[in-house]
């Protein structure tokens, strides 16, 4: 009887730890891995299909590094520094619009919510992108302000953000001194939740000393040489996009997050805004992707990514 009782107390409790154990890797699964759709949105096709007001303007001209139309031109540069151990990989896109070009933004699947993620050239590919770099990760995360379009998705201040204008001019903020109303107000079509603020009026926004984005399991100050994603801005419509690869030993170590700042100013940056890295860094041009992620050549999947569109 005594030993009945033991073995059914030890089943009990062996239940009660397995249920236990389920509840918490269902709510980690649920956090990180499980498709939370909030809004299923229409492809940016407004200026998608631009056309030039001349009829007769020249056809696109394109090669594995440039692309040039009568709206938007894109010149894409690979540059290694340093040797051994210290060498750098990274590739600046210089990117330049007419006044009927815009940068445009696209979520993952066509769907903003958390968890849902697709590579960098699969979300470029399927909305006719020239050229695309991968966004902040917004899905990874439930704060931050996100307004993609005109339109506000999320509206959690939480950080240093930053604002593209109808303009095409790029505004950095403090999420929580400025609100959404007052963002759409100023015309702001854009934003983007990660930072840290690189630039500001041409000079480093910071010593970029200890750097922490989220409050997500297993973050961790971002500071070190990393690969790195960032956007800046030489002046309005006239745009830098930089992707740095890292974590690859004889081909290219990252940079720190002071390199990166200092990158973007050398090469004439007013407005710099550090975005999402480390594996999600990638650059896409005329279906492929440039870079080499994390020198493995494989891309991790992403929730958004800003794109120059193919014009009619």
């Amino acid at each position: 009887m005594f030993r009945r009782r033991k073995k059914t107390k030890i089943a009990v409790i062996a239940a009660v730890f397995l249920l236990a154990i389920g509840a918490i890797v269902y709510k980690l699964a649920d956090r990180y891995l499980i498709e939370h759709v909030e809004a299923v949105v229409e492809p940016n096709r407004a200026t998608a299909q631009l056309t030039s007001a001349n009829s007769s303007a020249a056809p696109a001209q394109s090669d594995d590094w440039n692309y040039e139309d009568a709206n938007e031109s894109v010149h894409i540069q690979k540059v290694q520094t340093g040797s051994g151990s210290d060498t750098i990989t990274y590739y600046v896109a210089d990117v330049t619009l007419s006044g009927s070009a815009n940068l445009l933004t696209a979520f993952a699947k066509n769907e903003f919510g958390t968890n849902i993620v697709q590579n960098t050239s699969t979300i470029a590919a399927d909305n006719d992108a020239v050229f695309a770099i991968n966004g902040d990760y917004y899905g990874f995360r439930n704060d931050g302000v996100v307004i993609r379009g005109g339109k506000v998705y999320r509206d959690e201040p939480a950080r240093d953000g930053l604002a593209l204008l109808s303009d095409g001019t790029l505004q950095t903020y403090d999420e929580e001194e400025t609100s959404s109303d007052e963002l759409l107000a100023e015309g702001v079509t854009d934003t983007w939740s990660f930072g840290p603020i690189l630039l500001q009026n041409g000079e480093a926004a910071g010593d970029f000393g200890s750097v922490k984005i989220d409050q997500n399991f297993g973050n961790r100050s971002i500071q070190d040489a990393n690969p790195r994603t960032g956007i800046g801005m030489i002046s309005p419509n006239h745009f830098l996009f930089i992707v740095v690869d890292g974590r690859s030993s004889g081909y290219s170590r990252g940079m720190t997050l002071a390199e990166f700042a200092n990158l973007f100013k050398d090469l004439g940056a007013t407005e710099a805004y550090n975005l999402d890295g480390g594996g999600s860094s990638t650059m896409y041009f005329m279906g492929r992707v440039v870079n080499d992620p994390l020198g493995k050549g494989n891309e991790r999947s992403v929730s958004d990514i800003l794109y120059i569109p193919k014009s009619a």
